[in-house]
């Protein structure tokens, strides 16, 4: 098996130069914390442990990537201006104070903050003209105010007062989403089939889904009131928005306990249809439909509302992957959203060490499996930085995997 540090090390070298990083990615691509170089910053700047090559290295990227935004609709905080800025946010929390951008930090929890506002009012006019549920690009972690409500939170713990109100408007949408119900008992975060817009036509039901999962599902939003809570920011009924959630997902968890990638609207109409075990395919394993996002929301709903219960579903969730070799995990790579990285990323997080130590092993085993790009999401850097969590290698009050609703 290779050593780890040594594939840490290989995908740091292999990032340091922004050209290099960017030479096979389109200019779009370039510029989003999935794929480009807002990631290739975030893995530089939270390894450099006071390396000033590494540091300078970060610094560059940083400035290549806000070249390339620039001019960009906004979007959450995995592409656009948003991708920047939250590459900022939680990168600088591993640089020295004197080494970090006190100024364009400002200036990034102001845009997230005001776009956060501003999705908290997009919501706000749906509602008022009575339309159900709510989109992904509002609500999820990727597009919505879960991911840009976990970066505000982490800008406040880096003292920026001007993440305060879009934080506010963030917990204060979702909880409402979240405690609203729809038509026909459907949950507020339901999404109409027509307003999927980054679906492939045909792919979803016509009557609409509910998600589950960290990256389009309850489990983004759950997390973030959780951990908010626990930091000490609530807003009214965040603790009823908490056990409603909770208990949602208690609620459609099939034997294990696993989790489809989301509920149709017919079966949320219909709940006895529901009873029955959910065969809904996709990447039920993987931190962004699976069992490592759900368990870590779970986990952190239940310290924030004193509910071991809670605490002990998430560690059985884990339980059931740890039982399985990594082989029949539905999983593809060794990446962090749909692969291996982000089952060892959940297991370090919530301290399942069986799980860790499998998870490590099959990343590590299959780690040039990954895109050659040096990617957050989906390549390289997103597994390095798991790999060397897991290894003790990185520590700090603001981490890194907040950016998956992990911490």
């Amino acid at each position: 098996m290779p050593d780890p540090l040594l594939l840490v090390e290989e995908t740091v070298a292999a990032a340091l130069d922004p050209d290099q990083v960017t030479a096979n990615l389109t200019p779009g691509a370039a510029a989003t914390l999935a794929d480009g170089l807002p990631g290739t910053a975030l893995l530089l700047a939270v390894l450099a442990d006071g390396d000033t090559t590494l540091i300078d290295a970060a610094d560059r990227h940083w400035d290549a990537a806000a070249r390339l935004v620039a001019g960009s609709r906004p979007d959450g905080i995995y592409a656009g201006p948003g991708a920047l800025a939250a590459s900022l946010v939680h990168g600088s929390a591993y640089l020295p104070a004197d080494r970090r951008r006190h100024e364009a930090l400002g200036r990034a929890a102001a845009w997230l903050s005001a776009r956060a506002q501003g999705l908290a009012e997009h919501q706000a006019t749906r509602h008022r003209a009575g339309r159900p549920g709510t989109l992904w690009g509002i609500y999820d972690t990727i597009k919505g105010l879960a991911g840009i409500g976990r970066t505000l939170l982490a800008a406040l713990q880096l003292g920026l007062p001007e993440a305060a109100l879009g934080l506010t408007a963030a917990l204060t949408t979702l909880t409402g989403m979240i405690t609203t119900t729809g038509d026909a008992g459907r949950p507020g975060w339901r999404v109409a089939a027509d307003d999927h817009a980054l679906a492939v036509p045909g792919t979803l039901p016509p009557s609409g889904t509910a998600g589950t999962g960290a990256a389009h599902g309850i489990a983004g939003p759950l997390a973030l009131l959780a951990l908010a809570h626990q930091a000490g920011f609530s807003v009214p009924d965040q603790e009823r928005a908490l056990a409603t959630g909770a208990h949602w997902l208690l609620g459609r968890a099939a034997p294990g306990p696993s989790w489809p990638p989301y509920i149709s609207g017919d079966d949320l109409a219909h709940p006895s249809d529901a009873e029955r075990p959910a065969t809904t395919p996709g990447r039920r394993d993987a931190w962004c439909y699976g069992i490592p996002g759900i368990a870590a929301a779970l986990h952190h709903t239940g310290r924030a509302l004193d509910d071991p219960a809670l605490v002990d579903l998430a560690r059985r969730a884990l339980d059931t992957l740890a039982r399985r070799p990594p082989a029949t995990w539905d999983t593809t790579g060794p990446g962090l959203c749909h692969g291996s990285a982000g089952v060892l990323q959940a297991a370090t997080r919530l301290n399942h060490r069986v799980l860790a130590v499998t998870a490590a092993r099959h990343t590590t085993d299959t780690f040039h499996e990954a895109d050659p790009a040096t990617g957050f999401l989906t390549g390289r850097a997103g597994a390095a930085l798991a790999l060397a969590t897991h290894r003790g290698t990185t520590s700090q009050h603001v981490p890194w995997d907040g950016l998956l609703m992990l911490t």
